[in-house]
């Protein structure tokens, strides 16, 4: 891989990776219900599920599409409702009452299986393997894996810890409630390119 290439890649892997889409809304509300140190498993489920998932769509995983056109709508659908039941959970988040079990952060197999069903994911990973990859080998998917493995964790960490710090505002039960339903709307609003293509 070129310089060129190379500093073209990390711009957009950097862009595409800290703008707010599925993945950091759902790591600032956990950040805010859960803190940094219970979240880490579902910033790693992020960023190395969607390690994995360039690296595949970079082997051939972006043809399958192209040949099977409704397979793409297929993951749309499916998209779509898992986004919505994950908008829902985030929207009842709501803080335990005494007595009661405190919820669970998503789990980091959890985050990583959620990467092939994000559709910010599918247009990142896409992008990336055809305008930077050079080539279809195994060693130019795992180059642009890689630059977005090396980008892509500080960016979800930075918003993990957003949401943690809000936790200093949310102390009252009503304003983490408001808060929760807030990233729950964002997250169906996340949807709305998806579902106008």
């Amino acid at each position: 891989m070129n310089t060129e290439i190379l500093i073209g890649l990390t711009g957009f892997a950097f862009v595409s990776s800290i703008t707010p889409g599925p993945n950091n809304l759902m790591l600032m509300a956990s950040g805010a219900n859960f803190g940094f140190w219970r979240s880490i498993p579902h910033m790693l489920g992020i960023s190395l599920g969607f390690v994995v998932m360039v690296f595949l769509v970079g082997l051939g995983l972006a043809q399958v599409f192209e040949t099977y056109p409704v397979l793409h709508d297929i993951l749309k659908g499916v998209s779509v409702v898992y986004m919505c039941w994950l908008a829902w959970k985030i929207a009842n988040a709501a803080p335990p009452k005494p007595g009661e079990a405190a919820g669970t952060p998503m789990t980091f197999l959890q985050a990583a299986a959620f990467q092939w069903v994000n559709p910010k994911a599918w247009a990142m990973a896409l992008t990336a393997v055809t305008v930077y990859s050079l080539g279809s080998s195994a060693w130019a998917a795992a180059g642009v894996a890689l630059v977005f493995g090396a980008v892509n964790s500080p960016s979800v960490s930075l918003w993990t810890i957003m949401g943690q710090q809000m936790r200093r505002v949310l102390t009252n039960p009503a304003r983490l409630r408001a808060f929760n339903w807030l990233m729950a709307a964002l997250l169906i609003a996340s949807l709305y390119p998806v579902l106008l293509g």
